[in-house]
């Protein structure tokens, strides 16, 4: 296929510039209706194309035209044997993967640290979740990717799952060993399904990490606009092979997505493909050069390291690759907080992407510059002489000030704590099992003080963000341990989303 074509763009383009009277919505009419302070910041022509679905341009949930002709396109581009653009970002493709392969009471396999999306498709589909614990390096306090070893015994006790799901990379771009874990679902005659949010770019350069659809995977959501050229929101569902169906798929999307797609999204798709397509591993190679002179020259600073992928022999089932865009400073060695890092580089004019206790994270991509890798590193060079206070234990409740509690941070692991273990986590799977996440999201359900929660079944989703991961989930047990967790979050600057009560004073149980 001719990758240099933009399809839908080139519609999308001619469709704006053909002269007619619009009757037909939206209602700002090619812009000349939009109020005037949104045009001063955005200009007018931006408007000219947020047009419906016209004759030329296609339609998203039944795509015969110039979709169908893109979506086929980036399907070659990102090695899928179909392709589906989604306008309501990745969590919506998240969402129908698990709702074309399971139904109520079917069980799914997936790792604790999932993305809410899909807790959310638990609910939707009705299918009950086997989770399993993924590897954690208890010295940086960051979780990786399920095992080989603990997807087969989860497996061998569960041989009736219908899927299993994993991320892959992670938030920190680690990478488990996916094509074992692709080779054991099989032997199970299931499909591997593939939260790869994080990793539309591997299929452009040799030095990434292997593209989940290489590596085995049946089906894998992508946020193009996470890494790649594409607007927010704007993810792409990819398939291969024949153990997925993709008429369910089809119909899972046409239930969750819009019935109006933004067109701007839609053409930032296949523009962000046809530039991969034809520059992909040019523009890669400078991205990784990039984040290689940061990570190089942030490791020479004292007190700071970086995450980096362990030596041959000594890597790990759960984390065997890292994406080298991804860049993940401990910074726990200056005697700071991620937290406070995150401060301080902020005022510099250097915004992370999300801080830890004891790390903090960034994103590199192919729209950062040199000079945003020298601020950056300027910005850890100041940090010495910046910071005010010496922290020593970086799990102290105290290391945070006040001004903190509007910021969005996460903590990935309770074990700071001093009466917790890993194992403490609130995600063993004896403590989930009294009802599905469906059944406890919809059931009558009550308000209770947060201390009179312990031991009930929960009836919301409690979610710190980002990443995104939850600490409780509908169907869940509220355990000491997770409230003592979560209210460990708040103490340092936290912010807990997904539930009624946002302050943590009460949460919703099932009565």
């Amino acid at each position: 296929m001719n990758q240099n074509q933009a399809p839908l763009l080139e519609a999308l383009k001619n469709c704006a510039a053909r002269p007619h009277a619009a009757f037909y919505t939206p209602g700002h009419k090619r812009g000349r209706g939009i109020a005037q302070p949104l045009a001063d910041l955005l200009g007018r022509d931006v408007f000219g194309v947020d047009l419906t679905e016209l004759a030329d341009l296609d339609n998203l949930s039944a795509p015969q035209g110039v979709i169908q002709q893109a979506q086929q396109l980036a399907a070659a581009a990102f090695g899928a044997s179909q392709t589906w653009f989604l306008v309501n970002g990745s969590t919506c493709g998240i969402e129908a993967a698990i709702l074309a392969t399971c139904g109520v009471g079917d069980k799914i396999i997936l790792p604790r640290n999932v993305h809410s999306s899909a807790i959310a498709g638990l609910i939707l589909s009705g299918a009950m979740p086997i989770f399993v614990n993924p590897e954690y390096d208890s010295v940086l306090d960051i979780a990786h990717s399920i095992t080989p070893e603990s997807l087969q015994a989860a497996l061998e006790q569960h041989p009736d799952a219908k899927a299993v799901l994993t991320v892959y990379p992670t938030y920190y771009g680690v990478c488990g060993d996916l094509q074992a874990i692709a080779h054991i679902t099989h032997e199970y005659h299931i499909p591997l399904l593939v939260d790869e949010a994080h990793g539309a770019h591997f299929a452009f350069h040799p030095q990434l990490p292997t593209p989940a659809l290489a590596a085995g995977a049946d089906l894998t959501v992508q946020s193009i606009h996470k890494v790649l050229g594409a607007m927010t929101q704007a993810s792409m569902l990819h398939v291969q092979g024949e153990r997925i169906d993709i008429d369910r798929v089809s119909k899972a999307l046409q239930l969750l997505q819009s019935t109006s797609p933004s067109y701007v999204l839609l053409a930032s798709l296949d523009a962000a493909r046809q530039q991969m397509a034809m520059e992909g591993k040019e523009l890669m190679s400078r991205t990784l050069q990039l984040a290689d002179d940061a990570r190089t020259r942030i490791s020479q600073i004292s007190g700071l390291s970086v995450l980096q992928l362990p030596e041959e022999g000594c890597l790990s089932p759960g984390f065997v690759d890292l994406d080298r865009t991804r860049l993940t400073v401990t910074v726990s060695g200056l005697g700071l907080t991620g937290f406070e890092a995150e401060e301080i580089l902020d005022a510099q004019g250097v915004t992370a992407e999300f801080a830890t206790l004891q790390n903090i994270t960034f994103i590199i991509s192919l729209g950062n510059t040199a000079d945003d890798i020298e601020q950056l590193v300027q910005g850890f060079r100041s940090l010495g002489t910046s910071r005010q206070k010496n922290i020593h234990n970086v799990g102290c409740v105290n290391a945070i000030e006040p001004n903190y509690t509007q910021k969005r941070y996460i903590l990935t692991h309770p074990t700071k704590l001093s009466n917790l273990t890993p194992n403490s986590f609130p995600c063993r799977e004896q403590e989930l099992k009294r009802i599905s996440p469906r059944e406890a999201f919809f059931a009558a359900s009550e308000i209770v003080p947060v201390l009179e929660s312990c031991d009930r079944i929960c009836a919301e989703i409690v979610c710190p963000y980002p990443p995104g991961i939850p600490a409780l989930i509908p169907g869940e047990v509220i355990t000491s341990s997770v409230l003592e967790y979560l209210q460990h979050i708040q103490e340092q600057g936290g912010f807990i989303s997904g539930c009624c009560d946002t302050t943590l004073q009460s949460l919703k149980v099932v009565k």
